[in-house]
């Protein structure tokens, strides 16, 4: 199978607009017609080399599509299903798996495709084991969950990634009681789902934080209560004397140190911090230690640590009972050639989340 896909070649490198050539589908695995693919901050991580990866490699791991064809033993989907690919594919038998937490799982590498993708005659690396800034897509049969009708695969590309993690850092990573008092580092993609997340927890007050303008007034669509401009106060006094103390749960949803540090410090006594962002490798989080004497703590979020089977089924649901908006995040749609625009777009801030949509 012949597609056309966007190139990694380099870090601060445009990607470019290459066709590569994938296998058929072996045990276990399907082929996957594109629908739509998110473009999410996660890629530009790699694109900036604040996370290092092999090169060349095309890069997208928020998507959605059609199964065209599948493997041998393959029974979960079949050919003419929609599905949302995730990008963690679970063995199903590690102890992670068998213990609840499949996002954790410790031979998901070992379900990749390596050799079976190529460009230019040359094997190259799958990136989240399935590459999704491409028209195809080879990947494991344990990624694929299928799309309910009425779900169109704009949406659910969304769910694959920035929704599932915002979402699942609130239900599932923190588990956020009704009442709880609720603070959002970071107003974008990820950021408005743990909003809207913390929203059908029944928080009683949520928080948003953000340096943009419009990201806060689109903070208040998705269920902030309250709003403050980093750019000219500070986060955590303000958020300390609007709640008399700290909240109970503070999400960082941007990726650096300085503001999961933040987060550590408007927690009131008891509190976490959860840091769903992805903070660059040689980044190092300083806390101080006595916070631990009042049993603050912080704790990570992957994935809102998602058991995908069971996880993504009911956020389709909740977006087709219009209890969770999907639509209202897609600020913008781009064509495949459009990649490198899209990423200027959301390097600018100009956008909550656009998807790269497939003929």
């Amino acid at each position: 199978m012949r597609a056309k896909a966007a190139v990694m070649y380099g870090v601060n490198q445009p990607l470019v607009i290459e066709e590569i050539e994938l296998d058929s589908p072996r045990a276990g695995e399907v082929l996957v017609k594109t629908g739509a693919s998110g473009v999410c901050h996660s890629d530009l991580h790699f694109m900036e080399g604040s996370y290092p990866t092999a090169t060349p490699i095309v890069l997208g791991h928020e998507s959605a599509g059609t199964v065209v064809e599948v493997g041998e033993g393959v029974t979960n989907v079949k050919p003419g299903d929609r599905v949302v690919v995730a990008f963690v594919a679970s063995c199903g038998h590690c102890a992670n798996c068998v213990t609840g937490k499949p996002y954790l799982c410790e031979n998901t590498q070992a379900l990749g495709r390596a050799d079976r993708v190529r460009l230019k005659g040359q094997p190259i690396p799958q990136f989240a084991n399935m590459s999704a800034f491409a028209e195809y897509q080879l990947v494991s049969a344990n990624a694929c969950v299928k799309v309910p009708d009425g779900v169109p695969l704009e949406a659910a590309a969304l769910v694959g990634c920035s929704v599932m993690t915002g979402v699942g850092a609130v239900a599932n990573t923190a588990k956020v009681p009704v009442g709880a008092t609720v603070a959002v580092v970071g107003c974008g993609g990820v950021g408005l789902n743990i909003i809207q997340g913390a929203r059908l927890a029944g928080a009683s007050r949520i928080i948003a934080i953000d340096i943009v303008e419009s990201k806060l007034a689109a903070a208040k669509e998705f269920g902030a209560t309250d709003v403050i401009d980093a750019s000219s106060k500070d986060p955590v006094a303000e958020v300390i004397q609007m709640t008399g103390g700290g909240v109970d749960f503070a999400f960082e949803a941007i990726g650096l140190a300085k503001t999961a540090e933040q987060c550590f410090a408007m927690i009131k006594r008891g509190g976490r911090a959860v840091v769903v962002g992805m903070i660059p490798v040689m980044q190092q989080v300083s806390l101080p230690g006595f916070g631990f004497l009042q049993e603050k703590g912080i704790i990570g979020s992957f994935y809102g640590s998602t058991r995908q089977t069971y996880d993504m089924p009911w956020l389709m649901e909740l977006y087709r009972q219009k209890r969770l908006k999907i639509d209202e995040l897609i600020s913008r749609r781009w064509k495949l050639e459009e990649i490198n625009e899209a990423y200027a777009a959301l390097k600018r801030g100009e956008v909550n989340r656009s998807v790269i949509v497939f003929d």
